[in-house]
């Protein structure tokens, strides 16, 4: 259990990092991105050749005698929602780090890139059912407030419930927002909710793995627990056969999970523990940009 001097220690680590990252890496390429929710007038000026001619102020022409042609400008203001999986399958992982423990800083640096975009930020942490919503503001310290909540939100029982999840994410979101939906989808149950929510939002999920969720470690005989059920099953871990299935199994499943984004028109990226997510990130940015 998390000590208040525990989370304040992490809570600051957190923020350094991630405005480390959010000033001198991704703030071009986040605002590149992402588009705004449309375009509103800015001014008028002389009309210059090229100009589109279905903007120009025929009332602003006739006063001058010469043509004046409207100005507009992207409404850049956006909204992004974190939709956090704090089921119990991602407080499991080996290595340098747990899933939850990537889950948090990764959303941290998201927050931290909306905030400094001037974006507003909200989180909707959920497992069995949802655990904690946060509705999007800006700022600093409400950005604090959404990590402090991500570290200490304890799992309230097993399963993962994505259809409550996305229910009161479009509830309370009427307008167009950029959805970053993270999990390791080991629990079935996000397909059609996340068709949805596709169609009237920008979704991109983020699917977070350990190198142990794609293989055995050669140890003999383990018995392994399912995190989400916490069903017992004794396997031999030696046994060529039974660490090809268990990976044929791992890399099925990311196929699905793959397919079903597509098919949604949502993207998703890939990112594995101990893993530099930065570049990951970067490229996403860079790519969505074009």
């Amino acid at each position: 259990m998390l000590t208040t001097q525990d989370i304040l220690r992490k809570v600051r680590a957190l923020e350094i990092k991630s405005k480390r990252l959010t000033n001198h890496l991704f703030t071009g390429e986040y605002h590149a991105a992402f588009k705004g929710q449309g375009m509103s007038y800015k001014e008028v000026r002389e009309y210059q050749p090229g100009d589109d001619v279905r903007f120009i102020d025929w009332n602003v022409s006739a006063r001058y005698a010469h043509p004046f042609t409207k100005v507009f400008e992207e409404e850049r203001e956006l909204t992004v929602f974190l939709l956090i999986d704090n089921s119990a399958s991602i407080r499991t992982g080996t290595r340098t780090q747990r899933k939850k423990d990537l889950v948090t800083e990764l959303a941290a640096v998201l927050a931290f890139s909306a905030v400094n975009n001037q974006d507003k930020v909200g989180a909707l942490i959920f497992g069995n059912k949802v655990e904690r919503l946060v509705v999007p503001k800006k700022g600093k310290q409400h950005t604090l407030f959404i990590v402090r909540e991500l570290l200490t939100q304890e799992a309230i029982a097993p399963g993962t419930n994505y259809a409550d999840a996305f229910r009161l994410f479009s509830n309370s979101q009427k307008r167009k927002s950029i959805c970053f939906l993270v999990s390791d989808f080991f629990s079935p149950g996000f397909e059609d909710p996340l068709r949805a929510a596709a169609r009237r939002h920008d979704v991109i999920g983020i699917q977070v793995y350990d190198p142990l969720d794609m293989q055995l470690p050669d140890a003999g005989l383990l018995q392994l627990q399912d995190a989400e059920t916490g069903s017992l099953r004794l396997v031999d871990s030696s046994d060529p056969v039974v660490r090809q299935s268990y990976q044929q199994d791992f890399h099925r499943h990311n196929t699905y999970v793959r397919e079903v984004f597509k098919k949604a028109g949502a993207d998703l990226l890939h990112l594995r523990t101990g893993e530099d997510y930065v570049k990951v990130l970067q490229k996403f940015f860079i790519n969505r940009s074009k």
